[in-house]
């Protein structure tokens, strides 16, 4: 997180205070300096009591008239000028504690991301540099525009400050991380590729492997803990002109895990266009991106007409469940979780085949 500068006036020594004891020390009156530069009284006035800057020029003329070099002027001008700035910018972040209320505080500190023993005007600071906008104006024009752009599930309650700071931890997580080219071709041949990785017996390597295969298409993968008020299971974002798939593990289990990524895969190939996507996978909406995203992922994972043979003389049972998950090349869990989707069998039925993340 950003540190604050804690810098005040109060003990900042001003230029002009300088002036008038440089003058004293050479028994010299503002007006004989204002002779000597050449320059209005009132200006030699104004610079000894701070309110008028002193520039370049002004920086060298009291060079050769005092023999105190310009950069000292010059420096001693930028941190006064600094410290008013930040006195006014305490004040202004007083306000913006109010804004601060509207984000879930308690996981921005768990995540690092505000210091929670910081006063609340250093924690709205914080929060500021996080998101990399100057004030909560700023927020509004950048932040709050993409964060009410998106669509997720209607059946939960969606914040777009929480929606914001997901997708804003993501763009960190993925910093200036670059990708190759994007190739949505060699991305639909990686569909077979990736349909194994579900019966890996560790999750992680999995996902590592996910990552070497996505890289290989031009896409980006990153995983970032969900945030209250942010309902996503996932999320296509478009960063420094890649595509990055953004998933959660909101829902803790591999089929969720994997129906995330394939829904979001279906989203870059069936949309037809570079776009943001962030929405609750297993919404029920009847948009057709959505619908298409949808029947992508349950395709790709489970081919219908394969899934409607075994259907037709397999008992549902946990050996019938293995043995096909087998033979299609995935994990029980996913077979499990198309079962439960398409309401074949009750969602609290064979989860013990699921494996929890």
């Amino acid at each position: 997180m950003t540190e604050v500068s804690r810098w005040s006036p109060s003990w900042v020594v001003s230029p002009g205070e300088v002036l008038v004891e440089a003058l004293e020390e050479r028994d010299m009156t503002q007006a004989e300096l204002a002779r000597r530069m050449a320059r209005p009284l009132k200006t030699i006035s104004e610079i000894a009591t701070g309110k008028a800057a002193i520039t370049p020029e002004t920086a060298i003329q009291l060079e050769r008239v005092l023999g105190i070099p310009a950069a000292t002027w010059l420096g001693l001008e930028s941190r006064y000028r600094e410290a008013l700035a930040r006195e006014r910018d305490h004040v202004e972040l007083e306000a913006e504690v109010g804004w601060l209320q509207n984000f879930p505080v308690r996981q921005l500190v768990s995540r690092g991301f505000v210091d929670g023993s910081a006063p609340r005007p250093s924690q709205a600071a914080q929060l500021l540099a996080f998101f990399g906008v100057s004030n909560s104006n700023g927020w509004e024009q950048h932040w709050g525009q993409i964060a009410a752009s998106y669509r997720m599930s209607e059946r939960l309650p969606v914040s777009r400050y929480s929606v914001a700071v997901w997708l804003r931890a993501a763009e960190r997580e993925v910093g200036g991380t670059q990708l190759p080219p994007y190739r949505p071709a060699r991305l639909r041949t990686l569909v077979s590729d990736l349909r194994p990785l579900s019966r890996a017996l560790v999750v992680a390597g999995a996902i590592d492997r996910a990552k070497e295969l996505l890289s290989s298409a031009g896409v980006g993968l990153v995983l970032i803990e969900g945030i209250t008020g942010a309902p996503a299971s996932g999320a296509v974002r478009w960063i420094h002109g890649d595509p990055w798939i953004v998933l959660t593990l909101r829902h803790r289990t591999e089929d969720q895990l994997w129906f995330s990524l394939f829904h979001e895969i279906g989203h870059m190939l069936e949309g037809g266009r570079r776009r943001d996507v962030v929405e609750e996978a297993d919404d029920e909406l009847a948009r057709p991106d959505e619908v298409g995203a949808n029947s992508f992922a349950r395709e790709a994972l489970l081919p219908q007409a394969e899934l409607d043979v075994w259907l037709s003389s397999a008992s549902l049972d946990r050996r019938s469940i293995t043995e096909f998950a087998a033979a299609q090349g995935v994990s029980p869990g996913i077979v499990v979780g198309r079962l439960q989707r398409d309401r074949r069998v009750d969602k609290s039925a064979f989860n013990d085949l699921k494996e929890h993340l």
